[in-house]
């Protein structure tokens, strides 16, 4: 069989079977932004309505809710200051380990070569991320 060929409910790749994108890739998680000053930062959006959903001990990485919409705001030194200073958009999977084959099989390779994972939130979360056509880093997620 060919690459691509459609069976109901699957996309037959390289001799494997994957779930649909949109069953795996079910939405946005979050936009990241890297930032100097992480307090004025988090009382910056706190006045479009955004609230602390989850903090680090140290306070070095922030995530900000307001709705469906979450800002991942963490300390970093290297800060555009210019537009542009979106660092990524993380994308919400069903399936950590299917959404990695199936971005690998597409030919993309993830920026960290594997899938790795953080203490973020109460169980932790996985990620994994590669460059769009544009240089933009797009972060395939998991909360754990």
């Amino acid at each position: 069989m060919e690459i691509g060929t459609e069976f109901p409910g699957r996309t037959y790749i390289k001799r494997r079977y994957f779930m649909r994108p949109e069953e795996l890739i079910t939405g946005l998680q979050h936009i990241g932004i890297p930032t100097s000053n992480i307090e004025k930062t988090c009382r910056f959006y706190e006045q479009f309505g955004f609230h602390t959903d989850w903090a680090s001990e140290n306070r070095h990485l922030i995530f900000l809710k307001n709705g469906d919409c979450v800002l991942e705001v963490y300390q970093s030194s290297n800060t555009t200051g210019y537009d542009g200073g979106i660092d990524h958009i993380a994308l919400h999977v069903t399936d950590i380990e299917e959404a990695y084959r199936y971005v690998t099989s597409l030919g993309y390779d993830a920026i960290e070569g594997m899938v790795c994972s953080n203490d973020a939130y109460d169980n932790g979360s996985s990620y994994f991320t590669i460059y769009g056509p544009n240089h933009e880093k797009v972060e395939f997620a998991r909360l754990i």
